[in-house]
């Protein structure tokens, strides 16, 4: 079924249930906004009735990632919400409807970001489906595309993170975005436990559009953490990750307790 402003509220929001959830709304807001540039979102729904897995895509010109991705579909995310309903085909079957779109618009095809960590869909999904590899970036990302036709340029990731990573030079840099319901949540805890346990004020860098976030320092675009220029992550993390993080960084001196950014 499909996900859009009459029955939002009425479902999960990619796994958020609570409509107090700080994310939940702004994710709303930004599939609104999204509409125009042709953001499709859909809900797998059990036989027992239950919303199970999630997909969401869009052309790749308006994609909220690295890459350049003209003339394909580029899938942000897809997953199975429950462990008792994976492992069943029901992710080759978002995948297929993505596909089925992407051919009725006249495209060359879809394509992929996967990753060994997590935020991303396992690329075994995307491989028994008949995409395969055609670009990487630093330290471990994979485009993968599945082409209809051969022949063709492929997508590729954006060039230039270290360059990209400079303009945040000074202090610490919280980049979020309302594509992902979640940063929401983690950016503010994050925020919050920088300057309350460590003396440093960070600067936030909200994505405002699909064009920032192409700009933007990481391939996966929607979130990032930057010290001096220095990369600490680039997908959401938890309170308790961050303490570790700034644990390591005060231990190596790249952080000095106190030290604040107005």
């Amino acid at each position: 079924m499909d996900v859009d402003a009459a029955n939002f509220d009425t479902l999960p929001c990619c796994g958020i249930k609570s409509p107090t959830h700080p994310g939940r709304q702004q994710k709303r807001a930004w599939l609104q906004a999204n509409a125009k540039f042709g953001v499709r979102a859909k809900m797998l729904v059990a036989p027992d009735g239950q919303p199970s897995g999630y997909i969401e895509y869009l052309p790749g010109e308006f994609a909220w990632r690295g890459v350049e991705a003209a003339g394909f579909m580029l899938i942000h995310c897809v997953w199975v919400f429950s462990k008792r309903h994976q492992r069943k085909g029901w992710g080759s079957i978002l995948v297929e409807g993505c596909l089925e779109d992407a051919r009725k618009a006249g495209m060359r095809g879809a394509a992929a970001m996967v990753r060994e960590g997590p935020w991303l869909a396992d690329r075994r999904l995307f491989l028994a489906n008949g995409f395969e590899a055609v670009d990487t970036a630093p330290p471990d990302y994979q485009l993968l595309v599945r082409k209809f036709e051969r022949g063709g340029a492929n997508p590729a990731f954006k060039k230039g993170w270290d360059r990209k990573l400079e303009q945040y030079g000074q202090g610490l840099t919280i980049i979020r975005s309302s594509q992902c319901p979640h940063i929401a949540k983690f950016a503010a805890e994050i925020a919050e436990t920088a300057e309350n346990e460590y003396g440093v004020r960070p600067t936030v860098v909200d994505l405002e559009s699909w064009s920032d976030a192409q700009n933007a320092p990481t391939p996966y675009a929607i979130f990032a953490l930057i010290y001096n220029g220095r990369l600490l992550a680039d997908h959401q993390i938890s309170r308790t990750r961050f303490r570790n993080i700034m644990r390591k960084c005060v231990t190596s001196g790249l952080v000095g307790v106190g030290e604040r950014q107005s």
